[in-house]
């Protein structure tokens, strides 16, 4: 994965992060004007990994993806909206995050 990549995994994690807590908004107080900003902001970040899977497979793009998006998305619910997570939800997390490691790594980690 080059620099340019990165950038495009960075705004795409940016974006779904604004999506995200543009649905949350939502949730708490619906109206039209955050429906159609929240499907533009999954629609952008949608059209970024798109390019992300061309350019480095699939299963790397959304692997890494779905990693960043759960640690940081997790982090603005329990920052910004006073979220809290059980010990089964932290758990969940922590196995999402040992499964994505295991995803991404396995294939170094493997025999040749």
């Amino acid at each position: 994965m080059n620099a340019t990549n990165l950038v495009q995994l960075a705004a795409a994690t940016a974006i779904f992060l604004c999506a995200a807590s543009s649905a949350k908004g939502w949730a708490l107080a619906p109206s039209l004007v955050r429906a159609i900003l929240t499907l533009a902001l999954y629609t952008a970040g949608n059209l970024l990994m798109m390019r992300l899977v061309r350019s480095v497979g699939m299963s790397t793009a959304f692997s890494l993806s779905a990693l960043i998006q759960l640690i940081a998305i997790n982090i603005v619910a329990i920052v910004a909206f006073g979220e809290k997570l059980g010990w089964a939800q932290g758990a969940g997390v922590a196995l999402g995050v040992l499964s994505v490691a295991l995803i991404t790594l396995g294939p170094s980690l493997g025999p040749p």
